[in-house]
């Protein structure tokens, strides 16, 4: 989270000034390096001392790699796909993110239980980042596709980087839900992240929790997939973006009542799976609302500046959440948390601030988010000149005709 807030000014920069070939083909060697220095920090063969620096470098390496493939999916949907197909388009590269994440989770602890080894499973780790630099590498040949498929992917960097941003800046509607969807993301990570420590508390195994994250993700994925069908068929960014913001502050609301529940499996895996359903599938339409209402700001920019927005908002949210944990859990027998301090905090409070948070930003965002579809304006402003000059070519043409013909 911390490298991605300076790395992501950059990436912002490259995706919408050099284009997806380069940003894409560095991002992957970016990662198969760190993927690589990770699994060689832990050999036998290196020194003590240079384990844990060689491990971190390629930790780093990884995450100065990510923002490059984060940010990309709202320009990616831009610059090849039409205007019908683009929210559809970035939920698919959206959620890939998500879903490798999900697979991690559930393979590692296969991996180590079944062969006690850490190098084991980081040299797993690093064959599909080599795979996918070698794929990205020879495959990606273009930035752009031979022709655009809108009106807007021929303008797509027409605002340089730096006055985007002062654009930005000054834009209400875009500051609005940079700092309301930010929220969200932040509060997603938090969740994401400290769901085993609340659950443990109440007596819940680490797998019941792995499931609970699992089907969040799983749960997330489908809900994304169905809201960004059904934006690219009506248009209405901004009503979905209100209504599953407000549904997902009420799961969180009760995800934040369940979790304090003993013996209560399904309710709980009820609650994680209507927060992921809502919350997830917000995201990728959050992304093409930034575009729309910023145009013609670069995609990337756009995307990218909300994405670091939950990046330091997370960090706060972290810090606040772990620090409110003091009060001591009423009957720590019961917890299944690993030996220490943990077995005794009790999450009440940091999971309904949680839950106040998640509320306050979907408040704001309804109350004062308010845009028009800029990129959408432009396209059809542009479609309606072409259909007259296509007009006037054709009566000029059949003028022509008749002083021909008399």
């Amino acid at each position: 989270m911390v490298v991605a807030i300076p790395v992501g000014l950059a990436t912002t920069w490259m995706l919408d000034t050099l284009g997806l070939r380069l940003a894409m083909i560095l991002g992957s060697w970016l990662n198969m390096t760190g993927a690589v220095l990770r699994a060689v920090g832990v050999l036998s063969a290196v020194p003590q001392w240079a384990m844990f620096p060689m491990v971190m470098a390629g930790q780093t390496l990884a995450a100065v790699a990510q923002p490059l493939f984060v940010f990309s999916p709202t320009k990616l949907a831009a610059l090849w796909f039409p205007e019908h197909q683009r929210a559809t388009a970035n939920m698919i590269a959206s959620m890939s993110n998500p879903l490798g994440l999900l697979f991690a989770n559930l393979f590692s602890p296969l991996v180590i239980s079944n062969t006690h080894s850490l190098l084991m499973l980081l040299f797993i780790y690093a064959i599909p980042a080599t795979v996918v630099c070698f794929l990205a590498t020879v495959g990606i040949r273009e930035s752009v596709p031979p022709t655009p498929p809108s009106a807007s992917a021929d303008t797509s960097n027409s605002e340089p980087f730096l006055q985007g941003i002062k654009l930005l800046l000054t834009n209400k509607a875009y500051m609005v839900l940079l700092l309301c969807f930010g929220s969200g993301i932040a509060i997603f990570t938090c969740f994401s992240t400290l769901l085993e420590q609340i659950l443990c508390v109440k007596g819940y195994s680490s797998g019941f929790a792995g499931l609970g994250g699992a089907l969040f993700i799983v749960f997330g994925v489908i809900g994304a997939a169905f809201l960004s069908f059904l934006v690219d068929k009506t248009k209405m960014f901004t009503e979905a973006s209100k209504i599953n913001m407000c549904l997902t502050s009420l799961a969180c609301t009760g995800f934040a009542v369940v979790c304090q529940m003993r013996e209560q499996r399904a309710i709980v895996i009820v609650a994680c799976v209507l927060f992921g359903f809502f919350g997830f599938g917000v995201y990728p339409v959050a992304m093409e609302l930034s575009v729309e209402c910023s145009y013609p700001v670069g995609e990337a920019t756009s995307a990218g500046m909300i994405f670091i927005s939950g990046q330091i908002q997370s960090i706060i949210y972290m810090v606040l959440l772990q620090a409110l944990t003091t009060t001591t859990e009423a009957d720590p027998s019961l917890s299944t948390c690993a030996a220490g301090g943990d077995a005794n905090l009790s999450w009440m409070v940091p999971g309904l601030v949680m839950a106040g948070l998640c509320c306050l930003a979907s408040c704001c965002f309804v109350i004062f988010f308010r845009t028009e579809y800029r990129r959408l304006l432009a396209e059809a402003a542009v479609d309606e000149d072409d259909s007259l000059r296509a007009e006037l070519e054709q009566a000029l043409g059949k003028q022509a005709g008749s002083s021909t013909h008399a």
